[in-house]
């Protein structure tokens, strides 16, 4: 971590990689706050594991943090869920890259064998194409579970959320031999990929101006990413290796583009 600055680990122990993350799942990510029991009070830009699924402070229940895992860049500054996040609490999540499927007229079905089936989905694995670290903007919250006493273990809950844009209409900066020309192709959207010019401000928790902040979420430069197929094995959220990351010569047998 040290391409971050990071100043302190929580936990101290080495992470374990994982390579197939669903949500409500542990993520680590990057952010800037004094340390816990500290008694100097100036943020610190520590790493921390953050469980993927914003929980609301204000939520009476965590039960919606499945389906509050990504944010719209362009609206978060004023949807209730994430704007007191949006002004306060900001993260880079770090990863190597993301899965995204591409599907056709969404859950189009088709005829076979004069039975109904939905058509397969191709996963592709999207990673810088220059091999640097995918650096994705987020957001994270504290919830208090009331239902446990104070001092226990799980009284609190870390959670976030990661920014998404509209996905690049342009070329791939490697392009896979056959199949979708640009992220577009593959999906409408895209997780906000920060290049690193604007890391620190966005980090910075003095930082809290509205149009400064939606100033750092503009997508990054065309090019930048390389897209390539992986074998559907890694629908499965239970399969977790690093055989899940295998470049294919192309879509598997069957599945459509």
């Amino acid at each position: 971590m040290d391409i971050f600055g990071v100043g302190a680990w929580e936990p101290e122990e080495t992470l374990a990689p994982d390579w197939n993350v669903a949500p409500t799942k542990e993520v680590h990510a990057i952010l800037e706050r004094p340390l816990k029991d500290a008694e100097d009070r100036r943020p610190v830009r520590q790493l921390r594991p953050l469980r993927w699924g914003l929980v609301p402070s204000w939520a009476k229940t965590p039960e919606g943090a499945a389906r509050m895992i990504n944010a719209r860049s362009e609206t978060v500054h004023e949807k209730p869920s994430f704007r007191a996040a949006f002004t306060a609490r900001r993260c880079i999540v770090p990863a190597d890259g993301y899965y995204e499927w591409v599907t056709e007229a969404g859950e189009r079905e088709l005829e076979e064998q004069g039975r109904r089936k939905r058509a397969r989905k191709q996963p592709y694995f999207v990673t810088p194409a220059d091999g640097s670290v995918l650096a994705m903007a987020g957001l994270y919250e504290f919830w208090r579970d009331r239902t446990l006493p104070d001092g226990h273990p799980r009284a609190w809950w870390a959670t976030c959320t990661v920014l998404t844009t509209e996905a690049e209409t342009g070329p791939l900066g490697v392009a896979p031999a056959e199949g979708p020309r640009s992220l577009a192709d593959i999906h409408p959207r895209m997780p906000l990929m920060l290049t690193p010019d604007r890391w620190d401000a966005w980090l910075d928790p003095a930082v809290t101006e509205p149009e400064l902040l939606q100033s750092l979420l503009r997508p990054p430069p065309e090019g930048l990413m390389r897209a390539y197929p992986v074998g559907t094995a890694v629908s499965n959220v239970r399969n977790n290796g690093p055989e899940l990351l295998t470049e294919l010569e192309g879509p598997e047998e069957g599945t459509l583009f």
